[in-house]
């Protein structure tokens, strides 16, 4: 009877055993399939940071290129757009100079008898500014008198600063010799030059 006994606390202590190791091992399974999973969304999440982190610095440095593009075409501009007004005032000054001197006359005197020329032309009006139109009618006239036979009128209007306007034939429209029609004619015929020797610096 002792030894049935034995056999049976022996038994029970083998299916214990047994059972332990069975449901450690069971659980053993459980926490390295969590560790794994556990681990595997850690990588997946470690990789989503790491592909995002790409992107931004990718979008960051093309942000800034393109920030720095920008910023070199508006300093461009800017210069061109100064070199332009410089010019503008440059040859506005060397416009000034020469409407403002003696040369004014003899400019006058050319064009004059350059359209006086022409067959269709029986008589012109000169425009100018009172104040121009009086310091040089004497002169022009004293000049043209012996040259044209044609009618020569000579005509004040403030709408302009300086220069002279020629109407042919009593037409309402005329050729603008006027200070600003000149520098303006100027200006559109340099800025491209100045734009080409800028563009090739």
């Amino acid at each position: 009877m002792e030894i049935q006994l034995q056999e049976l606390i022996d038994q029970i202590k083998k299916d214990g055993v047994e059972a332990a190791q069975s449901e450690a091992d069971a659980i053993l399974a459980a926490a390295k399939a969590e560790a794994e999973s556990i681990i595997a969304d850690a990588k997946q999440q470690a990789d989503k940071l790491i592909s995002d982190a790409k992107s931004e610095t990718q979008r960051m440095v093309k942000s800034g290129e393109d920030a720095i593009l920008q910023a070199g075409r508006n300093l461009l501009l800017s210069f061109r757009e100064s070199i332009a007004r410089e010019l503008r005032i440059i040859l506005n000054q060397k416009v000034d100079a020469v409407y403002a001197s003696e040369h004014l006359t003899a400019l006058i005197v050319k064009a004059i008898e350059s359209w006086a020329e022409k067959s269709d032309t029986e008589n012109l009006t000169v425009i100018l500014n009172t104040e121009d139109l009086k310091a040089l009618e004497n002169a022009v006239l004293a000049d043209l008198k012996d040259k044209i036979q044609k009618g020569i009128t000579l005509k004040a209007s403030d709408s302009f600063d300086g220069g002279f306007r020629i109407a042919k034939n009593g037409e309402d429209a005329f050729y603008d010799y006027s200070q600003e029609a000149v520098v303006d004619m100027l200006s559109k015929y340099l800025s491209p030059k100045v734009a080409q020797i800028l563009k090739e610096a």
